[in-house]
């Protein structure tokens, strides 16, 4: 099946579900972290992108129009950077940027999920927790 075609409401919610899963991941490190963009905020994040990638597919509107994922690719990247500027930008200082980062992958994970891609969503996870996690304990020592 083509990920770019109008798909079964129960592969919609299973999409949802996962980017929802896949993000918690990530959000359960910033929260262990005790930072301010943890679980909720991550979940949240990808959940959104997952359903504005869906909206673009399920009406058959990526068929009608072959510029209409790119240009809701585009909308979620921009929208995401807004959520990660208000994660940085606090207290007349600049701190946060691995949340504000971790958000973008919990996006880049909701979007991937959307298209049905849930193995490339598990790689990014994989990847941003041994970012996240062991080169932060390599930073430590050194």
């Amino acid at each position: 099946m083509d990920v770019l075609t109008p798909t079964s409401w129960l592969d919609v919610a299973g999409r949802l579900a996962v980017a929802v899963g896949l993000a918690a991941v990530i959000g359960f490190d910033r929260e262990f972290s005790n930072k301010a963009a943890g679980l909720r905020t991550n979940m949240l994040v990808a959940l959104g992108s997952a359903i504005f990638i869906l909206a673009t597919v399920q009406p058959g509107l990526v068929q009608a129009d072959g510029s209409s994922m790119a240009r809701t690719l585009q909308g979620i990247i921009t929208g995401v950077g807004f959520v990660g500027a208000g994660s940085i930008l606090r207290e007349d200082r600049v701190r946060g940027l691995t949340s504000a980062t971790a958000v973008w992958i919990s996006a880049g994970v909701g979007v991937a999920a959307g298209l049905g891609q849930w193995q490339l969503g598990l790689m990014g996870v994989g990847f941003a927790l041994l970012i996240l996690r062991v080169l932060k304990f390599a930073e430590r020592i050194i």
